[in-house]
This record gives C-alpha cells, structure tokens and sequence, in this order.
C-alpha cells in the first residue's frame, strides 16, 4: 500500500495537533508547581538549578511533537497505530510523574512510575525508527533527560526517606 501525501493543510494543522497535544501534557506541571516541600527535600549537589527545567522541558515537548508529527506524515494515525500509540501512552506517564511527585509527594511511586515512563520512551523511540530515523533521533535528548530525572528522582527518594 503506498502513502498518499498529505495536503500542506493538513500537514500545518498535523503539527500544531501534535504540537498542542505535548504541550497539554506539559500544562499539567503548572497545577502541581514544587513548592515548599521541594525546596525542603535534601537534594545531591548534581540538583541542577529550577530556572533550567522550563526551557530543557520546552525544547523537549517541541522535538517530541516534531517527531510523532513525523511518523503520523506517514499515513495518519491508521496507517502508523503501533507507534503512536506507543507515543501516547508515554505521552501519559509523562502526564502523570508530576502530579506524583509534586503534588502527592511520592517520590518512591514517582520513581516506579518514571521507571515505566523510560521504557515507553525506548519503545517509541524503536517503533519511530522504520517509520523515520529523524522522528527517532528527536527522541534521543527526552529519553536521555528522563534517564537523569529517573537517577534525581531515585536518588531524591533516597535522601528522604
């Protein structure tokens, strides 16, 4: 079966779906924000500064969206159901750390579930590659900074038991 190309129309209206859908994710952050008990939390010296999360967070969200707007480029969501919705279910782990951690403040369910986030991540990445190396490649920097949460939030749980 070969993949019909979509319309520039759809392909913008494509990107700006995926786009919006990310950062939806994103957006549940701001309900759960660290506060007073984050800052109270002993913390390794490698506890990189708060300023650093929004941008690294920012670029992550884009490149992820870039990347399922890749693999969806390739026949919708019909035509590529395995991967994406690999990528939505970590699109929803991702969703879930944060109210987890910040907002229940379970560092050691967080970290359970960041476990699983990680694999997600993996299996997206390896399901993107046939259908776009690029698409995979974008994944590359988010499964690395959620390799370095899932060791912070490891060792977080450690330091306050």
């Amino acid at each position: 079966m070969s993949i019909q190309p979509m319309s520039r129309s759809k392909t913008v209206l494509g990107l700006i779906g995926w786009l919006l859908l990310c950062f939806a994710a994103a957006s549940l952050g701001a309900l759960f924000m660290p506060g007073a008990w984050y800052a109270g939390l002993n913390k390794p010296p490698w506890n990189p500064p708060a300023w650093i999360f929004g941008p690294v967070w920012s670029a992550l969200y884009t490149m992820m969206a870039v990347a399922a707007w890749l693999v969806w480029q390739r026949g919708g969501v019909a035509a590529q159901r395995r991967p994406l919705g690999l990528f939505l279910a970590q699109l929803v782990l991702n969703a879930a750390w944060t109210p987890l951690f910040f907002g229940l403040h379970r560092p050691g369910v967080a970290f359970a579930e960041i476990f699983l986030l990680w694999l997600a991540i993996a299996a997206s990445l390896v399901a993107f590659r046939p259908v776009s190396r690029v698409a995979a490649w974008l994944l590359v920097p988010y499964l690395a900074w959620v390799s370095f949460a899932a060791m912070l939030n490891g060792t977080l749980w450690r330091l306050n038991p």
